[in-house]
């Protein structure tokens, strides 16, 4: 996908539509928003909250939720096309239509494989799925039913699945963020300029910018405070070392997923909606079990307020901490500091001789090895082995504090 970036006009405060310079050799480098931009077709893009909500909420106000026994409902053809399933369930007089989501859903909960059932003629695979119904030993089922001109079948549950709509999420977020495109700080992101290594907060937000997402299974949106950086100490240049506020959020209300929050610092958005220079990354996730809507009262939504509206002080006395602890001052002790933590003799070198490279030094304080260590993880090909190091890195920079 090729994206075109325009830059909009600064906001009241006067930032200057130049942008920020940045260092995006720091930190990790997360790859989530990307896959999802990359993988979003052009009617579940959205270019603000507002039209997000109403698309999410519409769809939940026209769904019923209800409890079955699994054992009443019948299988059987669709009216006038004998190729198609539906579904005659109690307190329906019309038949419901099952998406190919729900499918795999139903075919799950009674141990009958979805793929293997597609591949069948409709009548024999009819016959299988009301098979296992009728003996399904759970007895109950949690439908989302949805009508729209006909009744289809979103998902299909066990009967303690505690469901968190989508629109609840979407909800809490326009509550610090407005309608996303720039009415509060947080906003759909900007994009890095490779060539100046400057992230311009300023882009118009368009099917390719947007970072708003939402299909008939799940919702994700991303959004930054790109206008307001964080210095955090100084480069090896002399010039600051700023940061981002940020934070992703996602959920799906017919179970495809958890619902998650993930916030932390970051450097630059590049136009691939990549997150570069990330640090402090924090992230919790909620399951659709019996009480997660009240998690989610009680957890998650307050959790994100917080991270709206705290101060980066405790980020920035955590980098200014990292920077002060000297741990090494002779090759032997930074040799010594990382196979103490865990760090095998391979590993060990690169990390050392990429803070040199990097930095213009060896390491000497926690900071100085933390980000080689993060450095060295983004080389890593295989996902294990660069989380292992990032969660050592992190594991260092919490204990300098």
């Amino acid at each position: 996908m090729n994206t075109a970036i325009s830059s909009s006009r600064p906001d009241a405060g006067g930032v200057s539509s130049a942008g920020f310079k940045v260092d995006v050799s720091r930190g990790q480098r997360v790859g989530r928003v990307s896959s999802e931009w990359f993988s979003r077709p052009d009617d579940e893009r959205y270019l603000s909250l507002p039209d997000m909500y109403a698309a999410v909420r519409g769809r939940a106000e026209r769904a019923t939720a209800r409890t079955v026994e699994s054992s009443a409902i019948r299988v059987e053809a669709a009216p006038g096309d004998a190729e198609r399933l539906a579904l005659a369930v109690p307190g329906r007089d019309a038949p419901i239509f099952p998406t190919h989501w729900s499918f795999g859903q139903l075919s799950s909960l009674v141990g009958a494989p979805a793929s293997y059932l597609r591949e069948l003629p409709a009548a024999l695979a009819g016959i299988n799925l009301q098979h296992g119904l009728l003996s399904h030993r759970a007895e109950l089922i949690k439908t989302l039913e949805a009508e729209d001109g006909r009744v289809e079948l979103r998902a299909v549950t066990g009967p303690d699945y505690g469901r968190i709509w989508d629109h609840e999420l979407v909800g809490a977020v326009m509550k610090i963020a407005g309608d996303g495109t720039g009415d509060t700080r947080w906003k759909v992101p900007g994009v890095l300029d490779w060539a100046t290594m400057t992230h311009n907060p300023y882009v118009d937000v368009t099917k390719e910018t947007t970072t708003l997402y939402a299909s008939d299974r799940d919702v994700f949106l991303f959004l930054v405070d790109d206008t307001h950086p964080i210095e955090a100490g100084r480069l090896p240049n002399g010039e600051p070392d700023l940061y981002f506020r940020g934070f992703y959020a996602w959920n799906s209300e017919v179970g495809s997923k958890t619902l998650g929050i993930a916030s932390f610092y970051l450097r630059a958005v590049c136009a691939n909606r990549n997150l570069w220079g990330v640090e402090n990354f924090q992230e919790i996730s909620i399951r659709h079990s019996k009480f997660a809507a009240q998690r989610f009262a009680h957890e998650a939504a307050p959790a994100l307020r917080r991270f709206a509206d705290s101060s980066p002080a405790p980020f920035i006395e955590g980098v200014r901490a990292a920077r002060e602890k000297i741990v090494a001052r002779k090759d032997e002790d930074r040799e010594s500091f990382l196979r103490k933590r865990g760090f095998g003799k391979a590993d060990t070198a690169k990390i050392i001789a990429t803070v040199l490279d990097e930095e213009g030094h060896p390491p000497t304080s926690v900071y100085d090895f933390v980000q080689g260590i993060t450095a060295v993880a983004r080389t890593k090909p295989h996902q294990d082995a660069r989380l292992e190091l990032e969660g050592k890195a992190k594991l260092l920079m919490a204990r300098a504090v």
